[in-house]
Protein backbone atom coordinates (compact mmCIF):
# COMPACT_ATOMS: atom_id res chain seq x y z
CA UNK A 1 0.00 0.00 0.00
CA UNK A 2 1.36 3.82 -0.53
CA UNK A 3 0.64 6.90 1.42
CA UNK A 4 -0.79 10.30 -0.46
CA UNK A 5 1.97 12.13 -1.97
CA UNK A 6 4.10 14.47 -0.70
CA UNK A 7 7.04 17.05 -1.45
CA UNK A 8 10.13 16.29 0.83
CA UNK A 9 12.06 18.94 -1.12
CA UNK A 10 9.47 21.51 0.93
CA UNK A 11 11.33 21.52 4.21
CA UNK A 12 10.79 22.98 7.63
CA UNK A 13 8.20 25.78 7.54
CA UNK A 14 7.38 25.05 4.15
CA UNK A 15 6.81 21.03 4.88
CA UNK A 16 3.13 22.07 5.03
CA UNK A 17 2.84 22.77 1.04
CA UNK A 18 1.13 20.62 -0.63
CA UNK A 19 2.71 18.46 -3.89
CA UNK A 20 0.47 20.04 -5.62
CA UNK A 21 0.70 23.40 -5.07
CA UNK A 22 1.31 25.77 -8.12
CA UNK A 23 4.63 26.95 -8.56
CA UNK A 24 3.77 30.34 -8.46
CA UNK A 25 2.54 30.05 -5.07
CA UNK A 26 5.49 27.86 -4.14
CA UNK A 27 7.57 30.54 -4.86
CA UNK A 28 6.19 33.63 -2.91
CA UNK A 29 5.84 31.34 0.01
CA UNK A 30 9.63 30.00 -0.36
CA UNK A 31 10.81 33.90 -1.03
CA UNK A 32 9.06 35.25 2.21
CA UNK A 33 10.47 32.33 4.07
CA UNK A 34 13.72 33.03 3.07
CA UNK A 35 13.31 37.10 4.13
CA UNK A 36 12.34 35.34 7.73
CA UNK A 37 15.56 33.21 7.54
CA UNK A 38 17.66 35.72 6.80
CA UNK A 39 16.28 38.38 9.43
CA UNK A 40 16.63 35.22 11.87
CA UNK A 41 20.18 34.28 11.30
CA UNK A 42 19.07 30.36 11.11
CA UNK A 43 21.08 29.17 8.51
CA UNK A 44 19.12 25.77 8.04
CA UNK A 45 16.45 27.75 7.58
CA UNK A 46 18.17 29.62 4.97
CA UNK A 47 19.20 26.63 3.20
CA UNK A 48 15.43 24.92 3.49
CA UNK A 49 13.90 27.92 1.97
CA UNK A 50 16.72 28.25 -0.64
CA UNK A 51 16.06 24.58 -1.94
CA UNK A 52 12.07 25.41 -2.24
CA UNK A 53 13.46 28.91 -4.43
CA UNK A 54 15.44 26.73 -6.59
CA UNK A 55 12.73 24.30 -7.25
CA UNK A 56 10.37 26.81 -8.12
CA UNK A 57 12.25 28.55 -10.08
CA UNK A 58 13.53 25.23 -12.07
CA UNK A 59 10.23 24.49 -12.69
CA UNK A 60 9.01 27.79 -13.54
CA UNK A 61 11.86 27.61 -16.66
CA UNK A 62 13.74 30.60 -14.36
CA UNK A 63 16.91 28.70 -14.70
CA UNK A 64 19.21 31.40 -13.65
CA UNK A 65 17.79 32.15 -10.38
CA UNK A 66 17.22 28.46 -9.69
CA UNK A 67 21.01 27.79 -9.95
CA UNK A 68 21.67 30.54 -7.32
CA UNK A 69 19.33 29.52 -4.82
CA UNK A 70 20.13 25.87 -4.99
CA UNK A 71 23.90 27.37 -4.42
CA UNK A 72 22.76 29.25 -1.77
CA UNK A 73 21.34 26.80 -0.06
CA UNK A 74 23.93 24.28 -0.24
CA UNK A 75 26.44 27.00 0.96
CA UNK A 76 23.97 27.70 4.18
CA UNK A 77 23.49 23.80 4.88
CA UNK A 78 27.56 24.07 4.97
CA UNK A 79 27.37 26.02 7.64
CA UNK A 80 24.64 24.69 9.31
CA UNK A 81 26.65 21.54 9.04
CA UNK A 82 23.23 19.59 7.70
CA UNK A 83 24.51 16.30 5.76
CA UNK A 84 21.09 15.90 4.70
CA UNK A 85 20.48 19.63 3.72
CA UNK A 86 23.53 19.39 1.47
CA UNK A 87 21.97 15.95 -0.30
CA UNK A 88 18.79 18.28 -0.97
CA UNK A 89 20.58 21.34 -2.53
CA UNK A 90 23.51 19.00 -4.36
CA UNK A 91 20.33 17.26 -5.72
CA UNK A 92 18.71 20.03 -7.21
CA UNK A 93 21.39 21.48 -8.72
CA UNK A 94 21.99 18.03 -10.28
CA UNK A 95 18.37 18.43 -11.52
CA UNK A 96 19.40 21.53 -12.93
CA UNK A 97 22.04 20.60 -14.97
CA UNK A 98 19.92 17.94 -16.41
CA UNK A 99 17.34 20.26 -17.62
CA UNK A 100 19.68 22.18 -18.79
CA UNK A 101 21.66 19.71 -21.18
CA UNK A 102 24.53 19.09 -18.76
CA UNK A 103 24.69 15.75 -18.18
CA UNK A 104 28.12 15.14 -16.69
CA UNK A 105 27.70 17.75 -14.33
CA UNK A 106 24.63 16.31 -13.59
CA UNK A 107 26.04 13.13 -12.56
CA UNK A 108 28.39 14.58 -10.68
CA UNK A 109 26.17 16.86 -8.41
CA UNK A 110 23.53 13.76 -8.07
CA UNK A 111 26.64 11.22 -7.30
CA UNK A 112 27.12 13.76 -4.77
CA UNK A 113 24.28 14.29 -3.28
CA UNK A 114 23.41 10.14 -2.96
CA UNK A 115 27.42 10.21 -1.02
CA UNK A 116 25.75 12.93 1.22
CA UNK A 117 22.46 11.44 1.99
CA UNK A 118 23.94 8.04 2.88
CA UNK A 119 26.24 9.42 5.48
CA UNK A 120 24.01 11.40 6.61
CA UNK A 121 21.03 9.11 7.18
CA UNK A 122 18.62 10.62 5.09
CA UNK A 123 16.74 7.49 2.56
CA UNK A 124 14.63 9.72 0.80
CA UNK A 125 17.22 12.03 -0.03
CA UNK A 126 19.35 9.29 -1.23
CA UNK A 127 16.54 7.55 -3.31
CA UNK A 128 16.07 10.84 -4.89
CA UNK A 129 19.35 11.64 -5.93
CA UNK A 130 19.81 7.69 -6.97
CA UNK A 131 16.60 8.20 -9.20
CA UNK A 132 18.25 11.88 -10.41
CA UNK A 133 21.03 9.33 -11.96
CA UNK A 134 18.69 6.67 -13.48
CA UNK A 135 16.77 9.74 -14.69
CA UNK A 136 19.89 10.79 -16.65
CA UNK A 137 21.28 7.81 -17.60
CA UNK A 138 17.53 7.39 -19.22
CA UNK A 139 17.14 10.48 -21.37
CA UNK A 140 20.68 9.89 -22.65
CA UNK A 141 19.90 6.32 -23.72
CA UNK A 142 21.73 4.35 -21.90
CA UNK A 143 18.84 1.58 -20.68
CA UNK A 144 20.84 -1.58 -20.09
CA UNK A 145 23.07 0.28 -17.31
CA UNK A 146 19.79 1.57 -15.68
CA UNK A 147 17.06 -0.20 -16.27
CA UNK A 148 17.85 -2.76 -13.01
CA UNK A 149 18.11 0.83 -11.10
CA UNK A 150 14.85 2.03 -11.70
CA UNK A 151 13.72 -1.50 -10.52
CA UNK A 152 15.58 -1.27 -7.61
CA UNK A 153 13.98 2.13 -6.38
CA UNK A 154 10.73 1.04 -7.30
CA UNK A 155 10.92 -1.46 -5.02
CA UNK A 156 12.36 0.71 -2.00
CA UNK A 157 9.79 2.74 -2.83
CA UNK A 158 6.77 0.35 -2.81
CA UNK A 159 8.46 -1.17 0.76
CA UNK A 160 8.32 2.39 2.23
CA UNK A 161 4.88 3.55 0.21
CA UNK A 162 6.15 6.37 -1.17
CA UNK A 163 3.16 7.11 -3.74
CA UNK A 164 5.15 9.79 -5.51
CA UNK A 165 8.14 7.72 -5.97
CA UNK A 166 6.41 5.05 -6.78
CA UNK A 167 5.23 6.97 -10.17
CA UNK A 168 8.56 8.14 -10.90
CA UNK A 169 9.52 4.89 -11.34
CA UNK A 170 6.82 3.14 -13.17
CA UNK A 171 7.19 6.16 -15.65
CA UNK A 172 10.40 5.91 -16.03
CA UNK A 173 10.52 1.97 -16.69
CA UNK A 174 7.30 2.30 -18.86
CA UNK A 175 9.39 5.24 -21.08
CA UNK A 176 12.53 2.34 -21.19
CA UNK A 177 9.63 -0.32 -22.49
CA UNK A 178 8.22 2.29 -24.86
CA UNK A 179 11.65 3.32 -26.57
CA UNK A 180 12.66 -0.58 -26.80
CA UNK A 181 9.72 -1.47 -28.54
CA UNK A 182 7.61 -3.43 -25.53
CA UNK A 183 4.74 -0.58 -26.12
CA UNK A 184 1.89 -3.18 -24.74
CA UNK A 185 4.13 -3.65 -21.62
CA UNK A 186 4.57 0.41 -21.64
CA UNK A 187 0.89 0.98 -21.48
CA UNK A 188 0.31 -1.16 -18.85
CA UNK A 189 2.90 0.63 -17.05
CA UNK A 190 1.95 4.03 -17.71
CA UNK A 191 -1.96 3.51 -16.91
CA UNK A 192 -0.79 1.76 -13.43
CA UNK A 193 1.00 4.79 -13.19
CA UNK A 194 -2.20 6.80 -13.76
CA UNK A 195 -4.27 5.09 -11.59
CA UNK A 196 -1.29 5.27 -8.28
CA UNK A 197 -1.24 9.12 -9.28
CA UNK A 198 -4.76 9.72 -9.10
CA UNK A 199 -5.60 7.50 -5.71
CA UNK A 200 -2.14 9.53 -4.20
CA UNK A 201 -3.20 12.61 -4.86
CA UNK A 202 -0.14 12.97 -6.97
CA UNK A 203 -1.27 15.72 -9.93
CA UNK A 204 2.27 16.10 -11.29
CA UNK A 205 3.16 12.50 -11.63
CA UNK A 206 -0.46 12.01 -13.42
CA UNK A 207 -0.28 14.51 -16.16
CA UNK A 208 3.48 13.06 -16.91
CA UNK A 209 2.07 9.21 -16.58
CA UNK A 210 -1.35 10.74 -19.11
CA UNK A 211 1.26 11.91 -21.61
CA UNK A 212 2.93 8.39 -21.89
CA UNK A 213 -0.95 6.41 -22.38
CA UNK A 214 -1.06 9.14 -24.90
CA UNK A 215 2.13 8.40 -26.91
CA UNK A 216 1.00 4.91 -26.85
CA UNK A 217 -2.30 5.43 -27.66
CA UNK A 218 -1.47 7.51 -30.69
CA UNK A 219 1.43 4.34 -31.77
CA UNK A 220 -2.16 2.24 -31.83
CA UNK A 221 -3.20 4.72 -33.79
CA UNK A 222 -6.09 6.52 -32.14
CA UNK A 223 -5.09 10.05 -32.49
CA UNK A 224 -8.05 11.55 -31.48
CA UNK A 225 -8.05 9.91 -27.72
CA UNK A 226 -4.43 10.93 -27.51
CA UNK A 227 -5.28 14.41 -27.67
CA UNK A 228 -7.90 13.86 -25.38
CA UNK A 229 -5.55 12.81 -22.75
CA UNK A 230 -2.90 15.89 -23.61
CA UNK A 231 -5.28 18.23 -23.07
CA UNK A 232 -6.33 16.90 -19.78
CA UNK A 233 -2.60 16.34 -18.72
CA UNK A 234 -2.25 19.99 -19.94
CA UNK A 235 -4.79 21.68 -17.85
CA UNK A 236 -2.74 20.57 -14.89
CA UNK A 237 0.49 21.80 -16.26
CA UNK A 238 -0.81 24.93 -16.30
CA UNK A 239 -2.88 24.89 -13.04
CA UNK A 240 0.51 23.99 -11.62
CA UNK A 241 3.01 26.16 -13.60
CA UNK A 242 4.91 23.40 -14.78
CA UNK A 243 6.30 25.11 -17.77
CA UNK A 244 8.87 22.21 -18.74
CA UNK A 245 6.23 19.84 -18.26
CA UNK A 246 3.73 22.02 -20.39
CA UNK A 247 5.97 21.77 -23.29
CA UNK A 248 7.03 18.59 -23.42
CA UNK A 249 2.91 17.85 -23.11
CA UNK A 250 3.00 20.03 -26.37
CA UNK A 251 5.82 18.12 -28.04
CA UNK A 252 3.68 15.47 -27.73
CA UNK A 253 1.03 16.75 -29.51
CA UNK A 254 3.30 17.59 -32.07
CA UNK A 255 4.42 13.52 -32.82
CA UNK A 256 0.67 12.72 -32.36
CA UNK A 257 -0.34 15.03 -35.02
CA UNK A 258 2.82 13.93 -37.02
CA UNK A 259 2.10 10.34 -36.70
CA UNK A 260 -1.37 11.05 -38.21
CA UNK A 261 -0.56 12.88 -41.25
CA UNK A 262 -1.74 16.44 -40.20
CA UNK A 263 1.71 17.68 -40.89
CA UNK A 264 0.58 21.25 -41.13
CA UNK A 265 -1.15 21.11 -37.84
CA UNK A 266 1.97 19.30 -36.44
CA UNK A 267 4.73 22.33 -38.23
CA UNK A 268 2.70 24.70 -36.27
CA UNK A 269 2.40 23.12 -32.90
CA UNK A 270 6.89 22.31 -32.80
CA UNK A 271 7.46 25.40 -33.96
CA UNK A 272 5.64 27.13 -31.06
CA UNK A 273 7.06 24.36 -28.89
CA UNK A 274 10.73 24.85 -29.82
CA UNK A 275 10.27 28.84 -28.80
CA UNK A 276 8.92 27.39 -25.27
CA UNK A 277 11.99 25.22 -24.28
CA UNK A 278 14.10 27.94 -25.91
CA UNK A 279 12.34 30.68 -23.05
CA UNK A 280 13.12 28.01 -20.30
CA UNK A 281 16.84 27.36 -20.88
CA UNK A 282 16.09 23.39 -21.72
CA UNK A 283 18.03 22.52 -24.61
CA UNK A 284 16.95 18.69 -24.92
CA UNK A 285 13.37 19.55 -25.52
CA UNK A 286 14.09 22.60 -28.14
CA UNK A 287 16.17 19.93 -30.06
CA UNK A 288 13.59 17.48 -29.71
CA UNK A 289 10.80 19.64 -31.39
CA UNK A 290 13.26 21.05 -33.86
CA UNK A 291 13.48 17.84 -35.04
CA UNK A 292 9.82 17.10 -35.40
CA UNK A 293 9.56 20.43 -37.17
CA UNK A 294 12.05 19.35 -39.59
CA UNK A 295 10.12 16.37 -39.97
CA UNK A 296 6.93 18.00 -40.68
CA UNK A 297 8.76 20.52 -43.53
CA UNK A 298 10.37 17.79 -44.92
CA UNK A 299 6.53 16.48 -45.48
CA UNK A 300 5.47 19.83 -46.76
CA UNK A 301 7.94 19.89 -49.41
CA UNK A 302 10.79 21.53 -48.24
CA UNK A 303 14.01 21.16 -49.87
CA UNK A 304 16.08 18.10 -49.08
CA UNK A 305 19.32 19.78 -49.18
CA UNK A 306 18.53 21.60 -46.29
CA UNK A 307 16.39 19.36 -44.25
CA UNK A 308 19.68 17.13 -44.68
CA UNK A 309 21.79 19.90 -43.23
CA UNK A 310 19.43 20.52 -40.26
CA UNK A 311 18.93 16.56 -39.27
CA UNK A 312 23.14 16.81 -39.66
CA UNK A 313 23.19 19.88 -36.95
CA UNK A 314 21.14 17.75 -34.63
CA UNK A 315 22.46 15.18 -34.84
CA UNK A 316 25.67 16.24 -33.87
CA UNK A 317 24.40 18.30 -31.00
CA UNK A 318 22.84 14.72 -29.72
CA UNK A 319 25.94 13.21 -30.05
CA UNK A 320 28.10 16.39 -28.25
CA UNK A 321 25.06 16.16 -25.69
CA UNK A 322 25.49 11.96 -24.83
CA UNK A 323 22.00 11.85 -26.14
CA UNK A 324 22.66 8.64 -27.89
CA UNK A 325 18.48 7.96 -27.74
CA UNK A 326 17.85 11.12 -29.32
CA UNK A 327 21.09 10.95 -32.03
CA UNK A 328 19.52 7.37 -33.44
CA UNK A 329 16.14 9.34 -33.82
CA UNK A 330 17.85 11.52 -36.15
CA UNK A 331 19.05 8.21 -37.94
CA UNK A 332 15.92 7.04 -38.05
CA UNK A 333 14.15 9.97 -39.65
CA UNK A 334 16.32 10.12 -42.41
CA UNK A 335 15.15 7.10 -43.10
CA UNK A 336 11.99 7.21 -43.08
CA UNK A 337 12.17 10.82 -44.83
CA UNK A 338 14.64 9.73 -47.67
CA UNK A 339 14.25 5.77 -47.58
CA UNK A 340 18.31 5.25 -46.56
CA UNK A 341 20.12 4.91 -43.67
Amino acid sequence: MYRQAFAPEYQGALKSLSVNASYADVLRSAEEQRRQAERSGSPLAAAQANLAVAEACRRLGRVDEADRAWKESYRAARTAADLPAMAWALWSGGTLARQRGNFPLARRWLTAAARLAERGGDRLARGYALAGIAETGRIQGDYENVIELHQELLAEARERGEARHIVWAMEGLAQIYRNTGRHDRALTMFRDAVRIATAAGDARGRAWALRGVADIVSLQGDPDRALELLDEAAETCRRMNLESALAYNHKMRGNVLYRAGRYDEAREVYGSTVREFRAIGEPRGEALARLGLVKSLARLGWPRAETERDLAELRAQFERAGLHHARDMVDRARAELFGEP
